[in-house]
């Protein structure tokens, strides 16, 4: 498929987006051969996204007459590519709604089918991640997976150590304490990976700031922890990580680091890599370290949903599948592969916990089902900038060309003069 379009010019790809005949079958038809309905669904990497063919599947199965057919867009296009898809016009059915933000701005725009009736029909409480596609009490997308953060540990290394009730002090003590040798025969205590999110987004989530709000004086207490575990050398320096392009797969299973804050999604990795011999490491997870003792498991995390397109050709169809795909069955489906669905019950836990090398301990069970799930990211019109300008500011922070206090300064100058 992608030597085809290089073959045929930029033109083509244009049209080819716009008109939505780039599917992964190569064609457009709004029929099979068979005399099954078409409905188009756009998504990314089918092939290496093994949720989607799972759910395509087992809603076929279910619906004979259906034929769920893949618009596969590269995972870093995706957006971009759905912003001019719908921009010109474009009839495929389902949209797969990468993350909140840019369902806002498809929904604001009037682009997508409500969906408020759907939702009237389900068990809310059974739902993670809903809530946040309510706009205005209307909603324009289900949620069939709902990733949070939680945190991996290398069993082996962690050994006796209790992770059932960690605070952020406990955590740091304990990495400090699990971290061993020198040179190349450096062992750390944790790995924190270099996105913002590890610091900020936990301090939001677990402190109840607000990352819109242009005040950051709640990460200072994050920063310093996180500071002083790379000072005392418990964890690989923000600097090394960014300029070696570290992955956070490759500390933990290659027993570099014993503990790795994550969200979920990567459980599904894990398991993928042991089934292929890549590594054999023994894992398990435990519930993100809190602020304080003694409260409820408050994380941070974002859902994926399902959307119809305001043009779909076949609407109907497109929201049975939407409906079914964040339902119990959907998320059997998915949980059967080690992905964390959106719906979840006891019997859904147990079919993700059943999943060969699933670590199915009473701690990750513990993990797997957090008191609160605050979304990484809240949703507005100003979101997009802000979080360039606390990403620019945290990577100056933890690579020490400025200081927590000057750093957080500098996030709340900029995002009250420049987005506010």
């Amino acid at each position: 498929m992608k030597k085809n379009l290089a073959a045929v010019g930029p033109l083509a790809v244009a049209a080819c987006l716009v008109l939505s005949a780039c599917d992964a079958s190569g064609t457009s038809d709004t029929a099979s051969s068979d005399g099954r309905t078409v409905v188009k669904i756009a998504l990314w990497n089918y092939k290496s996204t093994p949720e989607f063919k799972a759910l395509i599947d087992g809603f076929e199965a279910k619906y004979p007459k259906i034929h769920v057919q893949p618009v596969d867009i590269l995972a870093d296009s995706y957006p971009d590519k759905i912003t001019t898809m719908l921009a010109g016009g474009d009839t495929t059915d389902i949209l797969t709604m990468k993350n909140v933000t840019d369902y806002a701005r498809y929904a604001t725009r009037g682009q997508l089918k409500p969906l408020t009736d759907a939702v009237g029909k389900v068990d809310k409480a059974s739902y993670s991640g809903l809530d946040d596609y309510n706009l205005k009490d209307q909603y324009y997308a289900l949620p069939y997976r709902s990733d949070f953060w939680v945190l991996f540990y290398n069993k082996d290394m962690v050994g006796k150590n209790d992770l059932s009730k960690l605070t952020w002090d406990d955590y740091a003590k304990l990495a400090k304490k699990l971290t061993k040798g020198s040179g190349s025969d450096k062992v750390y205590g944790t790995y924190l990976h270099t996105w913002r999110s590890v610091v900020q987004a936990i301090a939001s989530a677990q402190t109840g700031g607000d990352q819109l709000g242009g005040d950051y004086g709640f990460f200072k207490k994050q920063y310093d922890m996180v500071l002083d575990l790379q000072k005392s050398k418990a964890t690989l320096p923000f600097s090394t990580a960014s300029t070696q392009q570290i992955t956070y797969d490759s500390q933990l299973t290659t027993g570099k680091a014993a503990m790795v804050p994550m969200g979920s999604w990567w459980a599904a990795a894990l398991l993928a890599e042991k089934a292929q011999g890549k590594n054999d490491v023994d894992w398990g997870m435990a519930p993100m370290p809190q602020t304080t003792s003694g409260g409820e498991n408050v994380t941070f995390g974002s859902p994926t949903a399902f959307a119809v397109n305001k043009k779909a050709r076949h609407a109907s169809e497109a929201e049975k599948f939407v409906t079914w795909a964040a339902g119990p069955e959907g998320a059997a489906a998915v949980a059967k592969i080690g992905v964390t669905p959106a719906y979840t019950s006891d019997k859904i836990l147990d079919t993700f916990f059943s999943v060969d090398g699933m670590p199915d301990d009473a701690l990750s069970r513990k993990a797997m089902e957090p008191g609160k799930v605050q979304l990484e990211m809240p949703v507005s019109d100003k979101s997009s900038d802000i979080d360039q300008i606390l990403k620019e500011e945290h990577e100056m922070i933890m690579s020490g060309e400025k200081s927590v206090d000057s750093g957080i300064k500098e996030m709340n100058d900029r995002v009250r003069n420049e987005v506010r």
